[in-house]
């Protein structure tokens, strides 16, 4: 008599429940991965097998995640479908999964062989993250629900980097935990119907009370995590450092049903994970120690290694920054707006900067420059050219001559030091602003009524190349007009070249101005938004350097100049003629403070002065004063002392101004100060 055929559906559970060699890896690559009706790996000499769930019988979700904001979270797995899945530790015809006196050979030689499948599949899973949150992700995902039903992971906070020791208390924070929860009923019915087995419920819940645990010295849960090998929850040892762990409220399955594994960097303990099965599988065997302990290692050292790279990605943000300016200066007949933005392929860390430098005379120096590369040498070197860049501007050197010095500094810093530069000085009284470019991409200025333009700037050779003169040339700069200096990662990109792109943003500018109409300038900040905003998923292969200036100027109106011989009559006329000055622009209540300012601002010009000295008054906001003389000698406050009849100008003009300075110039010096126009 022949024997009874299986039912369909026993047979189709038991061809579902029989391991290959393919679909445990398959299924540990596949965690996370979003996905549809995946065909199952194909019997020896047969067809694919078609999981009859699809993609929607349950769902796995971490319930305490301290992720970073947008971290992608894979949620929607399919329980059923990972049942049909052979998982390590689960029963098959063989009795696989439950230790067996009299199991063959060949079924305990298979079922390592998923064990070793498994232990590849899932540390190349946990390998792929490169920040913390990936890496304790990827451990998650990789053996939720293959190798355990639930799981908590805890890391030591502050978690320490590299060598140095901590010096705070060891205290754990949960991380994450992701456990098997079913979200479809109807689905379920349909799996058991099919002969499948499903987990039900939603699992243990081990979520503890509190996300914070100081391991005391001496617990059992230090001793646990000094041991550094993964231990079953049986042990008293074990179940009492669980309870420190998860608080006295929370408790896991008895037997070999939970596995504590420290997990150890390359020097010290940085946390424990709790892999936790539930009643419905069979528990944890001997070799799942084995498997853990693997897990462990390679999520502390991935742990390690992504501390390390964050604290690398850090230092490379504060060199970057610290390299930029904190903040623009507030020149009078300007206004000053700036952006950033690395690059988004490459290193943190690149050779773009800008700068606004205050001059003599109200003036400003506005640069704008990028060092070739993208690495810490492109950024040190960048530092160097923009405290070059400043010295120079301090010396008031035009800028062919400044763009000179820089081209020297490159070359004694090396060989292939190269740069472009853009170099502007803008004067509010005269409404004229002077360029020199050094192959810097040509700036644009956008005109009061919406009219855009690139300047014809002469390009120059990069700094750094040597032997070349620099051109500069003067334009007009009228009042209400922007001028917006960048860098190439603002037009150029692998999609386009840059003279599509410089006339891109120049379209993209007279648009902008278009819309604020032919009377108004579209605000400074605005505009720098949305001149970034043109920038395509393709565009941000160089870091992007932009300053833009608005030119307001000053009116030849509240401007007054005179020249004065160096005589000892000069400092009374210089009262006078200042005094006229305050009538005729209504600020007589400054007449006694400015009278007293100039005159002794004044007396010191004139005692070192062998030409004619310059006095100007400025009015704007504040009332600026500047004294020019040919003596290159630059005036310092010192206490004078009972005896001394002089010495006590300086510590007037200190304490009566706002603020005051001196500067140096190729000629000369300059002596200023400001007052408020209003108290």
């Amino acid at each position: 008599m022949t024997e009874p055929q299986p039912t369909s559906h026993e047979s189709r559970r038991k061809e579902l429940a029989r391991p290959t060699e393919q679909t445990l890896a398959h299924a540990v690559e596949e965690q996370g991965r979003p996905h549809a009706d995946t065909p199952a790996a194909p019997e020896p000499g047969g067809t694919a097998r078609r999981s009859p769930l699809g993609a929607r019988s349950g769902d796995r979700s971490g319930g305490v995640t301290a992720s970073v904001p947008g971290q992608p979270e894979r949620a929607g797995r399919d329980v059923a479908a990972a049942s049909a899945v052979p998982r390590v530790g689960a029963p098959d015809d063989s009795g696989a999964g439950t230790p067996d006196p009299g199991e063959g050979a060949a079924a305990v030689a298979r079922r390592e062989g998923d064990r070793l499948r498994f232990v590849g599949a899932a540390t190349r899973r946990i390998a792929r993250g490169i920040d913390l949150d990936e890496i304790v992700l990827g451990l998650c995902r990789a053996t939720v629900p293959t190798f355990s039903d639930a799981i908590l992971v805890h890391l030591r906070d502050p978690l320490p980097v590299g060598d140095e020791r901590p010096a705070t208390p060891f205290v754990l924070r949960l991380r994450r935990t992701d456990r098997l929860r079913l979200v479809d009923e109807a689905l379920s019915e349909s799996a058991e119907a099919e002969g499948l087995t499903v987990l039900g419920g939603a699992g243990p819940d081990l979520t503890p009370a509190s996300e914070l645990c100081e391991v005391r010295t001496g617990g059992e849960l230090n001793e646990v995590l000094r041991g550094v090998r993964p231990v079953f929850a049986e042990s008293p040892a074990a179940r009492a450092a669980l309870a420190e762990l998860l608080g006295p409220d929370r408790t896991v399955p008895g037997g070999r049903r939970a596995i504590l594994a420290p997990l150890r960097g390359r020097r010290r303990v940085i946390g424990a994970a709790v892999f936790v099965r539930g009643p419905e599988r069979p528990a944890f065997e001997a070799n799942d120690l084995l498997v853990a302990a693997q897990l462990a290692t390679h999520t502390a050292l991935g742990i390690d290694k992504a501390v390390l790279y964050g604290r690398e990605a850090y230092i490379a943000d504060e060199l970057q920054r610290t390299m930029l300016p904190d903040s623009l200066p507030q020149p009078t007949g300007v206004r000053l707006a700036s952006r950033y933005l690395p690059a988004a392929e490459t290193a943190r860390v690149g050779g773009d900067w800008y700068d606004a430098i205050p001059l003599p005379g109200s003036r400003v120096a506005l640069v704008v420059g990028d060092v070739m590369g993208h690495s810490m040498t492109s950024a040190a070197i960048m530092g160097q050219l923009r405290t070059t860049a400043q010295t120079l501007a301090g010396l008031d050197l035009p800028p062919a001559e400044v763009l000179h010095h820089l081209d020297e500094q490159a070359q004694r810093l090396g060989t292939d030091r190269m740069a472009t530069c853009l170099y502007a000085v803008y004067d509010p009284v005269a409404h004229r602003i002077t360029i020199a470019n050094a192959g810097h991409p040509p700036p644009v200025l956008l005109h009061l009524g919406g009219r855009a333009e690139v300047l014809r700037v002469p390009p120059g050779a990069p700094i750094g190349v040597g032997g070349v003169d620099f051109e500069a040339v003067e334009l007009d700069a009228p009042a209400g007009a922007t001028l917006l200096l960048y860098t190439d990662g603002l037009v150029e990109s692998r999609l386009r070249d840059v003279w599509t792109g410089i006339e891109q943003l120049r379209e993209r500018l007279a648009a902008t101005a278009q819309l604020t109409g032919p009377d108004h300038s579209p605000p400074l900040e605005a505009l720098c938004d949305d001149v970034l905003d043109m920038l395509g998923p393709g565009d941000r292969d160089d870091d992007i350097a932009l300053l833009a200036a608005r030119f307001d100027g000053i009116a030849p109106s509240d401007v007054a100049y005179w020249f004065l011989d160096p005589e000892e009559t000069a400092p009374g006329r210089a009262r006078r003629l200042a005094r006229r000055a305050l009538e005729r622009w209504g600020l007589e209540e400054l007449t006694d403070s400015v009278e007293l300012l100039v005159s002794e601002v004044v007396t010191n010009a004139v005692r070192y002065a062998e030409r004619p000295v310059t006095l100007r008054l400025l009015k704007t906001d504040v009332l600026r004063c500047e004294v020019g003389d040919d003596s290159p000698q630059l005036p310092r406050q010192r206490r004078a002392r009972d005896t001394d009849e002089g010495g006590r100008g300086l510590f007037l003009v200190n304490r009566l101004a706002r603020r005051w300075g001196a500067t140096r110039l190729s000629g000369g010096k300059v002596v200023w100060f400001e007052l408020p126009t209003r108290p």
